[in-house]
């Protein structure tokens, strides 16, 4: 099964906007690295990276449990996966 058809292509480019984003900072860590930073900035930059995964994470689960598990369109069901995803995102925030 597609994770990304038709219905949901913009999601699909601002999930690979978001990792080239990531890549990004992640080639800017490798630069503070190289130029030794102080270790308080690059812990910041990592936190900034890992809450972007996270994020791009939590499009992918919600993307999945609409449309990858079945569910009938504005189901009773789906409305109540919707919600669960909602929860689960903003916990691991």
């Amino acid at each position: 099964m597609l994770i990304f058809d038709e219905h949901n292509e913009k999601l699909r480019k601002d999930i690979m906007n978001r990792l080239r984003r990531i890549e990004g900072q992640v080639k800017g860590i490798q630069g503070m690295m190289e130029k030794n930073a102080c270790c308080g900035d690059v812990l910041v930059q990592v936190a900034a990276i890992r809450s972007a995964i996270n994020n791009v994470g939590g499009l992918i689960i919600e993307n999945y449990a609409i449309n990858c598990l079945g569910f009938e369109e504005g189901s009773e069901e789906q409305k109540k996966v919707q919600v669960l995803v909602k929860k689960i995102n903003n916990f691991v925030k």
